[in-house]
């Protein structure tokens, strides 16, 4: 039975070393700082199975937007994928946020990450016209940097 809990600081020693693993030796480590399990705790989550951790989901609500979430970074097991812990997770997060008055939430994507542009596609989310096209997928050139195209959703909680 998975279980759902929130992150601690101590859960970043936990997390850091599967993220290679669980994205088929793309290098993520960079994307997922310790600050995260730190000073969003409340809105960040852990799923664990027989005490191993399966999954997480790291996210928060915007100071800038006082009625939008963002959904940073989620992981799940590869070994465990298609048993609804993504879906288990956001819904954690979702229903957190609307305690809080979040009325949208928001995450990006790679547009290589075929995968994820699926699930979130899934969860109901909206994805935005970007100024490109790759792969098929419409992205916003240069989102996090040269060369670091996105694709941005958006979903009404």
């Amino acid at each position: 039975m998975v279980t759902i809990r929130s992150v601690t600081g101590a859960d970043f020693n936990l997390i850091s070393p599967l993220l290679y693993d669980w994205w088929g030796g793309r290098q993520m480590s960079d994307m997922l700082p310790r600050l995260f399990f730190i000073h969003f705790q409340e809105t960040s989550f852990i799923a664990e199975e027989n005490g191993e951790i399966v999954g997480f989901l790291i996210g928060f609500f915007s100071q800038s937007h006082r009625q939008e979430a963002y959904i940073h970074f989620v992981g799940v097991n590869p070994l465990v994928r298609k048993k609804n812990i993504g879906r288990t997770l956001y819904h954690c997060f979702f229903e957190k946020g609307k305690e809080k008055g979040i009325t949208t939430v928001r995450a990006i994507t790679s547009p290589v990450n075929k995968s994820s542009i699926a699930f979130h596609k899934k969860m109901g989310f909206d994805m935005a016209r970007g100024d490109k096209v790759v792969d098929g997928v419409f992205a916003f050139s240069h989102y996090d940097g040269l060369k670091q195209d996105r694709v941005l959703f958006s979903k009404k909680i």
